[in-house]
């Protein structure tokens, strides 16, 4: 498998407008935003649940009632949710996943 895309920059921008735009929208204090935004990533894979739950027809009460495009949108979701409180958590977020994801990296294709 190869992958085309890499979340450099210019994703980091666009989280880092996203941020500055729930900022200034909300009404939220530091303090608050920084919860609200851990419990948005929560509600956000609740959401992924309930799609792979639909794709795979596992609710007899609701049926076949999402597609698997569905449960990639809201794992993007997931993921986006994530970098904007990772961001709110602390402005070197890119930094920080990079580090993260190298440190897996290293442990795990060693």
């Amino acid at each position: 498998m190869t992958l085309n895309a890499t979340v450099g920059d210019d994703t980091w921008a666009t989280v880092e407008r996203l941020k500055d735009w729930l900022d200034a929208e909300d009404n939220a204090t530091p303090q608050q935003a920084r919860l609200l935004r851990l419990l948005k990533v929560q509600e956000e894979v609740g959401e992924v649940a309930q799609a792979a739950m639909g794709a795979a027809n596992a609710n007899p009460r609701k049926g076949n009632s999402h597609t698997w495009e569905d449960v990639q949108h809201e794992l993007c979701d997931v993921m986006l949710s994530s970098m904007v409180a990772l961001l709110t958590l602390t402005p070197d977020a890119a930094k920080v996943f990079q580090e993260r994801l190298d440190a897996v990296a290293e442990r795990s294709l060693t």
